[in-house]
């Protein structure tokens, strides 16, 4: 007998940064309140800011969101096929979790026939489990110019008959010529499985853009499903995108100042989204072209994709220069990921992982050394902070091994007794592997401690749960929600 699968309904957009993330997380908890097992899932992604997952691989932090909206562990096949921009090599591919080599654009148009195989086999392996699968297309469902060998948008949905809702966004205006320009450039075929249109980010009166539903609804031959207001609580949950940095800018006046270098393939920036919401934190993110505040207590180098050619940016900034008057006058710094061994006295890629091989001089500001190696480190891992004893739980997702004498300060202990990290002598530099470490309310208390700061009562994760629920709340408000999960399939 062969066993029950579970709908599938797809959200693909007009074009990238459109909202169907945040829409597809939405209704991942609206229909998990429902009472239905509900999964995410989005079958190309692209970017650096990942997670881990509960089965040890790595997938995009937006489908680890939607997987907590749905209150269902991280699965790789929740985003079976993961590209990750990288310097000099193009992108590297992540296939179920795992990496399974490098392209260039061109290059890795030739191979998504053979990534189809892989993205089926995931998409099956969640609906075996599922009611409800709620699946995100990529960028634009008009990229006719790539629709021959499409695994993310019409090429899925056809090759695995999945119903669609075309997304709009009215904020960034043309919202009417963004869905029927959509519908007149696509194949018939990829047209027919288009369920209907939904319109985000609305602002104003609803009723003054009635006539504009009627218009798209009349010259599409789609049906409107809706007209989604702005969501400002949207900032509070994790982005996915590097450019979500440009557009959110700092937060307001407070009187402990922290820079983040927004190193240009910066990763797993979500990071530092429990310090933006710090109320007595003023988070800089610092650009091209700008210098660190001098007011800056702590000075943050984040994860990078790609960390020789981010340090030489760096560089080429003169923020080393900054970085070495910052710790001159007492200030703290810590590096994450690839921005602890940044801090090292050398970098070597003896086997040119992530480019020509070779290596360079790090900062200088921690006695310690990293070597590249093709091994990926991909872990949930959790225990205490050595200084203060404050809890943890976060990720590892690094390539590379960092050893020397700093190395014997470290700064965390795993549950297994594992130590990661290494400290200056005096304790004002310090770098860690971990990711998520502020996530944690106690943890991040400790580290706002050791700046100087004041610690507040901000409940982060809770915070978070809370906003995915007023998100739900949002979308049963203002769309037909019941409309929506029939057209699923």
């Amino acid at each position: 007998m062969t066993p029950p699968r579970g709908k599938a309904l797809m959200i693909q957009g007009v074009g990238s940064d459109v909202g169907k993330s945040l829409v597809v997380a939405g209704l991942c908890r609206v229909f998990r309140n429902r009472g239905l097992r509900v999964r995410p899932f989005k079958p190309q992604n692209m970017s650096n800011n990942a997670a881990v997952t509960a089965d040890g691989g790595e997938i995009g932090r937006a489908q680890a969101l939607q997987a907590r909206a749905c209150g269902a562990p991280t699965s790789v096949h929740m985003n079976p096929v993961l590209l990750k921009p990288q310097s000099q090599i193009g992108s590297q591919i992540v296939v179920q979790g795992k990496v399974s080599g490098t392209a260039n654009a061109r290059d890795y148009q030739a191979l998504k026939p053979r990534l189809m195989g892989a993205v089926l086999e995931s998409f099956e392996r969640l609906r075996a489990e599922a009611d409800l699968v709620l699946v995100e297309g990529a960028g634009s469902a008009a990229e006719i110019n790539l629709r021959a060998n499409d695994i993310a948008n019409m090429g899925f949905a056809r090759a695995a008959d999945v119903p669609v809702i075309v997304l709009g966004d009215i904020d960034r205006g043309g919202v009417i010529a963004q869905i029927v320009g959509t519908q007149m450039v696509i194949a018939p075929e990829d047209a027919a499985m288009v369920a209907g249109f939904l319109v985000n980010r609305f602002r104003g009166d609803p009723t003054l853009f009635e006539t504009g539903l009627q218009a798209i609804a009349e010259r599409s031959g789609w049906p409107s499903l809706g007209l989604i207001p702005f969501f400002a609580d949207a900032a509070r949950l994790p982005a996915e995108d590097a450019l979500a940095l440009d557009q959110r800018g700092e937060s307001g006046d407070a009187p402990i100042t922290i820079a983040v270098l927004q190193l240009p393939r910066i990763s797993n920036f979500d990071d530092f989204d429990p310090l933006k919401a710090e109320p007595g934190v003023r988070l800089v993110f610092v650009r091209r072209g700008e210098t660190i505040p001098v007011e800056a207590q702590l000075v943050i180098i984040p994860g990078s994709k790609a960390t020789i050619a981010d340090l030489a940016a760096l560089r080429e900034q003169g923020w080393h220069i900054d970085l070495a008057a910052h710790v001159r006058r007492g200030g703290r710094v810590l590096g994450i990921c690839g921005g602890y061994q940044m801090l090292g006295a050398r970098i070597d890629d003896p086997e040119g992982i992530e480019g020509a091989a070779g290596g360079c001089e790090g900062l200088g500001l921690l006695d310690v050394g990293t070597v590249m190696s093709a091994s990926k480190t991909l872990e949930q891992v959790a225990g205490r902070c050595l200084i203060e004893g404050a809890p943890f739980a976060g990720y590892e997702m690094h390539i590379g091994r960092t050893q020397g004498p700093d190395g014997l300060r470290p700064v965390l202990e795993m549950a297994d007794g594992r130590r990661d990290g290494a400290m200056s002598a005096n304790q004002n530099v310090r770098g860690v592997y971990v990711h998520g470490l502020f996530n944690d309310d106690r943890q991040r208390a400790a580290w706002l401690r050791w700046i100087g700061a004041g610690v507040s009562d901000l409940a982060y994760e809770q915070g978070v749960e809370e906003t995915l629920d007023a998100l739900a709340a949002h979308l049963e408000r203002h769309i037909d929600c019941d409309r929506i999960l029939s057209l699923a399939r």
